[in-house]
């Protein structure tokens, strides 16, 4: 995360809440957080490549999404925490939940702020729980490289990370 400068939010069963440009501004958050979901798809392949050998099934997939959120200390006197909250991190939570083995989903927004600097395919809108619009959605194809393992995206029985750029 940090070689990306992401900021760990939380884990969340098997998942995880990363936010950048916060609480440092930092150039490309949208591309930077899209690097990082690529580099952790390729490292992810490697671990399920190694636990399918042992005869146990492990998924990867995630969402991001770019947009505006409150962030601060949230919670009450007995717990609060540095978080953000806002439909941009539901966004990107219910596109984690979509997301079908090795998939990386983009919210329309962040595709955009990519400029086309990463290849992406458009999925069209989906709807997702909780939210009354559909979200146009895109998928990070896996690199074709031969140093990259490649995660079968037909399966899909656990889903790592929940990633939100903001």
């Amino acid at each position: 995360m940090s070689q990306f400068e992401g900021t760990l939010d939380q884990f969340s069963g098997d998942g995880i809440m990363v936010f950048f440009n916060d609480p440092l501004p930092i150039p490309d958050p949208a591309e930077r957080a899209v690097n990082m979901a690529m580099a952790m798809r390729e490292e992810a392949g490697k671990l399920i490549a190694i636990w399918r050998e042992r005869g146990r099934e492990l998924g990867f997939g995630v969402g991001i999404a770019q947009g505006y959120a409150t962030l601060g200390q949230i919670g009450f006197a007995d717990r609060s925490g540095y978080t953000a909250i806002g439909t941009v991190c539901n966004v990107a939570a219910r596109l984690c939940a979509e997301a079908k083995n090795g998939q990386i989903l983009l919210s329309q927004r962040v595709n955009a702020a990519l400029a086309g600097n990463i290849a992406t395919e458009e999925l069209g809108a989906l709807a997702l729980k909780g939210l009354t619009q559909p979200v146009i959605a895109f998928n990070v194809p896996v690199a074709s490289s031969a140093n990259v393992v490649t995660v079968r995206p037909e399966r899909a029985p656990a889903r790592i990370p929940r990633n939100g750029a903001r």
